[in-house]
């Protein structure tokens, strides 16, 4: 059996580089030469033994190790199967993350980034991720061409980017918003610049990394807000004259800034959350029910999302310049893996097999 080098997680704190099985396709299936991949805070919770992917129990576990992480990854076709006609080897293409199963409720409904059969790249030993030399693309699988013009720091960038336009959407926003993003990481960053071609009343970032919160005013963010150095709540009030934002996006995974952006929402405000939370969180609900009448609003993943998003990318219109802010070769990914946790300076970090 052909062997690559690939980084499997084996349990919490137990990631290895080494040999790995390189996988061999079947019917409907595509072999890609992995370009490069991006650390997702998805990654680090999992490698930390976040109990959202590792459970409680044997039952509850969601993952499968051995598996290979890496769900934000672009590459080259290196093979096809014989009944694949859509892509050619030799085509540069990303993959959604998810793999859906395509005959449930959800699938049939063209909803298939809710399929409950589905899973997301890395997290599988039947579905292993991007951080290898080689990914299998399953029959079921969502594949999209990239753009000869696109860089590798554009080509990774298309999932994550995806997951924020997809939770924008979620909010409808309208002309006359005011709209908060939580966390200003690469996906937050490039919420602000979405949000912004929206042409809202004003887009307010909160962030507490100051080379975030410099990029977020090149990505159309109109104020940004360091809780580290004010009252946020207080300041949003001040400038809505106290009513409130319309919209908040929470997009950190912090537990306070869910119980932040419930209180800074106006009446009838809209709550999207749509960062990863490692933590259980208690809310006021007479607030959100009985008091201020909100819309809560999940976001899952990044549905139906990715033509729109290489589309603006391609025009200019989606920014991407700075969002990878460090580049490292699949063996170094310890060293990937602590820049991305804990660089003042990090945004977006990539793997390079």
């Amino acid at each position: 059996m052909e062997k690559m080098k690939a980084v499997v997680a084996y349990a919490p704190y137990d990631n290895r580089y080494e040999e790995y099985p390189k996988p061999e396709i079947g019917p409907g299936e595509i072999l890609l030469k992995v370009k490069g991949c991006g650390i997702c805070a998805g990654d680090l919770k999992a490698y930390h033994g976040g109990v959202r992917v590792w459970g409680t129990s044997e039952s509850t576990r969601y993952i499968e190790p051995p598996c290979i992480p890496g769900h934000e990854f672009y590459g080259e076709i290196a093979a096809v199967a014989d009944d694949v006609k859509s892509f050619s080897a030799g085509d540069r293409i990303v993959s959604e993350q998810i793999i859906p199963c395509g005959q449930c409720e959800f699938c049939r409904q063209g909803k298939y980034w809710m399929c409950r059969k589905s899973v997301v790249y890395g997290f599988k030993n039947y579905a292993n991720g991007g951080f290898a030399e080689y990914v299998k693309l399953p029959a079921t699988s969502i594949n999209h061409v990239i753009p000869k013009s696109f860089t590798p720091e554009q080509s990774v960038l298309i999932e994550p980017v995806a997951c924020g336009m997809h939770a924008l959407e979620q909010a409808e926003i309208r002309h006359s918003d005011v709209v908060v993003i939580s966390g200003l990481g690469a996906i937050g960053l490039s919420m602000c610049n979405i949000a912004d071609l929206a042409l809202p009343k004003m887009v307010i970032g909160i962030e507490m990394k100051e080379k975030r919160i410099r990029m977020a005013k090149e990505f159309g963010a109109d104020i940004v807000l360091n809780p580290l150095e004010c009252d946020v709540q207080k300041e949003i009030l001040r400038l809505t004259e106290g009513i409130g934002c319309d919209v908040y996006v929470e997009a950190s995974g912090s537990v306070k800034s869910v119980r932040q952006g419930l209180e800074m929402l106006k009446n009838m405000g809209r709550y999207i959350q749509m960062g990863v939370l490692s933590d259980e969180v208690s809310a006021d609900w007479n607030m959100i029910g009985d008091g201020k009448e909100l819309k809560i609003i999940g976001s899952h993943l990044s549905g139906k999302t990715y033509d729109a998003v290489i589309r603006g990318m391609e025009r200019g219109l989606i920014k991407t310049e700075g969002l990878i802010s460090h580049r490292f070769p699949l063996k170094d990914w310890e060293k990937a893996f602590d820049t991305a946790e804990n660089s003042p300076d990090a945004v977006k970090v990539m793997l390079i097999p």
